[in-house]
């Protein structure tokens, strides 16, 4: 079973619980409809990873959210994740009314940074990302249609939580896809601020390179395949708490 870290333990979350649909620029940016009620998927602990390998399935997006570490059914913590997406074919399959597990549920579709502790107010909690020093994702919980602890008692009505099972809680505007050496900086922000002057100011920051490579192979029916993947390096950088 893959593992996350939780104040600096290694903690392994039986599923990933997230919500479609959260922030309504990022609803408009793909040219879908606000749901009239909660969407919620679940991603497998089989998608958890330190390394990402894109398939050649489809395009792939990535997406940032403010996630959360369950115990006791509270949310006991928080950190940055990616929800990686093949958006063509969740496309093709949102068009025909299938399940989305193929674009969203795919080994390797979690990335997470470590997860600290968390008691203080959920509403001052706000997210950044950065590709290549550039700001590409922005928002906080004042933009949720739905709050996190509204998701996670939603979410409790149809899922049970063992603990340190993890809630991503949604996107904001700017998702897109990403290339060969881009550096990714992802930030939770709390109270508006990425410094640690005072015990309740919590940054996690984290450092993301992804490097591009094609790797050649043979299988039964082609004597040379090529497959290109993307060999993900992960390194924390700074957590301050």
């Amino acid at each position: 079973m893959n593992k996350v870290l939780f104040d600096g333990k290694e903690v392994t979350p039986s599923k990933i619980v997230c919500i479609a649909r959260n922030y309504v620029e990022h609803i408009k940016e793909l040219k879908n409809e606000i749901p009239e009620n909660m969407s919620l998927f679940i991603k497998p602990n089989s998608s958890i990873s330190e390394e990402l390998r894109l398939p050649l399935l489809g395009k792939c997006h990535y997406e940032s959210e403010i996630t959360f570490v369950v115990k006791d059914n509270k949310l006991a913590g928080v950190g940055f994740g990616f929800d990686l997406t093949l958006r063509d074919i969740q496309t093709q399959l949102k068009n025909k009314g299938l399940p989305w597990e193929k674009a969203k549920a795919f080994d390797g579709a979690a990335i997470f940074s470590d997860f600290v502790k968390f008691d203080g107010d959920i509403n001052g909690l706000g997210i950044e990302m950065y590709i290549n020093g550039n700001i590409r994702q922005k928002g906080d919980t004042s933009l949720m249609i739905y709050k996190p602890k509204t998701i996670l008692d939603e979410s409790m009505k149809y899922f049970s939580f063992f603990d340190y099972d993890l809630l991503m809680t949604g996107t904001p505007k700017g998702v897109g896809t990403f290339n060969k050496g881009d550096e990714f900086v992802g930030k939770i922000l709390y109270n508006n601020k990425d410094n640690n002057e005072t015990f309740s100011d919590r940054l996690i920051i984290f450092f993301l390179h992804f490097s591009f490579f094609i790797k050649s192979y043979k299988n039964n029916s082609n004597k040379r395949e090529i497959q290109e993947l993307y060999d993900f390096v992960f390194k924390q950088i700074e957590l301050s708490i």
